[in-house]
């Protein structure tokens, strides 16, 4: 995975920034009010970035209010625990 020049991870699209997004929030415990929200593309280098700015990304939006994100994250804390054995 290459950076911008900003510093920041590039995705060549749109749904494999969003993917991130979302795996991001699986994998990290962000408060409110931390951690990437939405994605955006970059004029610099025109690939896509994860930001903490601006509107929160409705598939992420969705996913926090029905709930996926914390089944995800419950789903990941067991695999975790199989895998120790």
């Amino acid at each position: 995975m290459h950076t911008c020049r900003s510093g920041k991870r590039c995705y060549l699209s749109f749904e494999l920034a969003e993917e991130a997004l979302i795996g991001a929030h699986v994998a990290y415990s962000y408060v409110n009010g931390s951690g990437p929200i939405g994605v955006y593309q970059c004029d610099e280098c025109s690939h896509y970035h994860l930001t903490s700015q601006g509107a929160m990304n409705k598939r992420l939006e969705q996913m926090i209010n029905n709930g996926e994100i914390r089944k995800q994250k419950e789903a990941q804390q067991w695999e975790g625990k199989w895998k120790k054995r």
